[in-house]
């Protein structure tokens, strides 16, 4: 076999060593950059401890409701979750994507990847539709969703779209560079660093519309009041825009996207609805993540984590025993398209819980951000329970539910936060 064939197969293996080492360097500057840049105390230490209670604020009917929902929307994300993580067990565990890759119509390398990454994602897809359509149903009966079933079709046809196309120029790439070269997961690391930085910054500019229309506020106190406070908290902001979320949800939220030119405040118009005074709190909740650099720091994690991730996806997929259950010696090959999915799945699963924690403190710096901006804790509380009863909140999370899902404080916790504000300010407990 000649030298160029043996790098084409990916037959000449690589240095391990030199991959761990790299992913041990890359994984240490990450911690290092969590570690720095989260806000693990989001109140300062002479703050009052209060604790949550949601009986203090919620109404036996309201609490009753939301237990209610989360008892049926439960099963079905439970449900997927396991399905997700099933079927990357078997994709990394078992020589089942090879032997349905292989089927495959053959021809060149790179159709291959992509009709095994189209075929693996469709095969999952079939499968966990019926669970988006039973909890669609249960979100329809509390009133949540306002979508028909067209409607509803298509929104969830432009996600798996959105994906599976991010997923194959992964999942291609790592196959190309395989092929090509010994020490693949040197260019994968720095490839899967600056797609997800371009990712980042491209999203709200290319993705945002493909789910939502957005116009601009019209003029009007509230506008000036968003831009006027925007401006005092030092965070420029182009315009202030209006998603057209109601077509689709009664849930209300809003938030700051884009990047300096290009910065806006985005409102549900679902969120008109409320009080001025309450969605100028939820934009102050927003720009503290602008002001904090929230996303900036968010991007260059996950950029270095994506980096990590293709050093550790290096190690593992050449190890013997995942070598041996696949039946895939190399990613250079074809079929080994549904194992780097398998591994991307997992990795992602098994990532959320760590994500989550460090969400949760950014986000207590923020709402903290909008009470030092507003000093209206009264409002702030008045405007989490309005979220609370309008997004049917799970004001009592288990502890799996609060790993796995929780990106935010319970709603309890965010209003015993601001009384913790309030009595450390030396305002009115509200």
């Amino acid at each position: 076999m000649t030298s160029s064939t043996a790098r084409a197969s990916g037959a000449r293996p690589g240095s391990p060593r030199a991959a761990g080492w790299a992913l041990a360097a890359l994984g240490a500057v990450t911690l290092a950059v969590v570690a720095l840049s989260t806000p693990w105390r989001a109140l300062p230490a002479a703050a009052p401890r209060v604790e949550p209670d949601p009986a203090r604020d919620f109404t036996a009917g309201q609490i009753a409701r939301s237990q209610a929902f989360d008892a049926v929307v439960g099963p079905p994300a439970y449900l997927s979750l396991g399905l997700t993580l099933v079927a990357a067990g078997l994709l990394v565990a078992t020589p089942l994507g090879a032997r349905l890759l292989e089927r495959l119509p053959g021809g060149r390398w790179w159709l291959r990847v992509l009709l095994g990454v189209l075929a693996v994602t469709v095969a999952v897809e079939l499968v966990r539709w019926p669970l988006g359509m039973w909890q669609e149903v249960h979100l329809r009966d509390y009133g949540l969703s306002t979508q028909d079933w067209p409607s509803w079709t298509a929104d969830r046809l432009k996600n798996i779209g959105i994906r599976t196309a991010l997923t194959a120029v992964m999942v291609l790439a790592v196959v190309a560079l395989a092929r090509r070269f010994a020490r693949w997961w040197i260019p994968a690391a720095l490839g899967a660093f600056t797609l997800t930085v371009t990712v980042s910054f491209a999203y709200p500019v290319l993705v945002e519309p493909v789910f939502n229309d957005f116009s601009p506020m019209a003029a009007g106190p509230l506008r000036d009041d968003l831009l006027a406070m925007a401006e005092r908290d030092g965070v420029p902001v182009e315009d202030v825009l209006v998603a057209d979320a109601s077509r689709r949800t009664t849930a209300l939220n809003a938030y700051v996207s884009g990047f300096g030119a290009t910065r806006r405040i985005v409102v549900y118009d679902t969120l008109l609805r409320a009080p001025a005074e309450e969605v100028e709190l939820v934009v102050a909740h927003e720009l503290g993540h602008a002001a904090t650099g929230d996303v900036l720091y968010g991007t260059l994690v996950g950029a270095l984590g994506a980096a990590c991730g293709a050093c550790l996806l290096y190690l593992v997929a050449s190890s013997g025993p995942v070598r041996r259950c696949t039946g895939v010696a190399s990613l250079a090959d074809p079929r080994a398209a549904g194992l780097v999915m398998g591994l991307l799945s997992l990795a992602t699963v098994l990532s959320g819980p760590v994500q989550n924690a460090v969400s949760r403190q950014i986000e207590a710096r923020a709402d903290v951000h909008a009470l030092n901006l507003t000093r209206d804790p009264a409002t702030f509380a008045a405007m989490q329970k309005r979220l609370a009863v309008a997004n049917i909140s799970d004001l009592s999370p288990d502890v799996v539910e609060y790993v796995l899902y929780a990106s935010h404080p319970a709603i309890p916790e965010r209003i015993a936060a601001a009384r913790s504000w309030a009595a450390l300010n030396g305002l009115p407990e509200p």
